[in-house]
């Protein structure tokens, strides 16, 4: 309302030039509309994250300057009318409605975008992410945002231009480690599912930065550091059997292979927290397939097969095992050109 600022139940009818709104009473629309909003000149932002308690705000401004607070009941049903009133606000411009369509169904990230700036963006205490208790199963969480809230967010501030970008891009965060799942409903989907569908535009998956949760990191400068490591784009992941330094032993681990720059990370699958347990530079990197006739001098234990060994510039010897002698190949292929 504009007098009363309180929120009333209203039918909204969107015509090619204005929007219609109408009382109901006794469930039924009232015959004639009990107001319009003009669209020629008018703006709209959705999401509008102006109301921290309504996250399905629809925000307009006509070219008075007068501005409605409309509120829709699913995100689904919120988008929807964006793109319809957006199409109309444009009505007189086939060229801007056919690119918005084409902006809807599309996929495409921005450039060069950095997941450290996002992050910086996300951090800032006047416009970044509102970080909240929440409880889940009887579990109290704090410094944490849901999934949708996130995604609403990474729209609102031009990060992505739909909600299917945003979750690409949501993942991508989650994928190296700047965010990380906590509560059953999130980290189950980041366990069960596959990688495209791990993170949840959901009002009831929560999430926090990763950092808040990780107490082993003891200053800025390492956390950047890290940052830079992992900023990469990823190049091949999957799980490979890796020897240890100290014991020797062989464990399953997941490692991600990134370039610019170029490094290869290894996780540990048993781990809730979505962090590296290891990782080199592949700069200066020699990568070779090991033969197996016979165990290779450095190599104990329980070897399957399949071995390749990389040796890093400052002659630290990894023994690595792939489940066969493509996959062996395709690892030793995929790293070569970055080292």
């Amino acid at each position: 309302g504009h007098i009363v600022r309180n929120w009333k139940v209203r039918w909204f009818v969107l015509l090619q030039d204005k929007l219609l709104y109408y009382k109901i009473e006794g469930g039924k629309k009232e015959p004639h509309p009990k107001g319009r909003i003009l669209l020629d000149g008018c703006t709209i932002t959705c999401p509008c994250l102006e109301y921290e308690n309504r996250p399905l705000l629809i925000k307009l401004k006509t070219k008075t300057n007068t501005d409605y607070f409309l509120e829709c009941c699913s995100r689904e049903e919120r988008d929807s009318w964006a793109l319809d009133i957006t199409g109309a606000i444009h009505a007189g411009h086939p060229v801007q409605v056919q690119e918005l369509h084409k902006m809807k169904n599309s996929f495409k990230l921005l450039e060069n975008i950095s997941l450290h700036h996002i992050v910086e963006k996300m951090c800032d205490n006047s416009t970044g992410i509102k970080l909240t208790r929440n409880l889940e199963q009887g579990n109290r969480y704090k410094e944490t945002f849901t999934g949708s809230a996130l995604v609403d967010w990474l729209i609102s501030h031009s990060f992505a231009v739909s909600r299917f970008e945003a979750v690409t891009l949501a993942s991508m965060l989650m994928e190296e480690n700047f965010i990380k799942p906590v509560g059953a409903r999130s980290t189950e989907a980041m366990r069960y599912s596959d990688l495209s569908e791990q993170f949840l535009d959901d009002s009831t998956a929560l999430y926090m930065f990763a950092e808040n949760s990780n107490k082993n990191i003891s200053s800025k400068q390492e956390l950047q550091f890290n940052v830079a490591e992992l900023s990469g784009t990823i190049v091949k992941q999957g799980f490979l059997v890796k020897q240890g330094h100290k014991r020797k032993n062989w464990k399953v681990r997941k490692f991600v292979l990134r370039a610019d720059p170029a490094f290869l990370h290894y996780y540990d699958p048993t781990k809730e927290e979505n962090r590296p347990v290891g990782g080199f530079s592949l700069r200066g990197c020699l990568v070779s397939a090991l033969e197996d006739n016979g165990v290779p001098a450095g190599v104990k234990g329980n070897v399957q097969g399949n071995l390749f060994k990389i040796i890093t510039k400052n002659d630290i010897h990894y023994y690595i095992q792939a489940s066969s002698k493509a996959e062996r190949t395709q690892w030793i292929e995929a790293i070569k050109p970055l080292t």
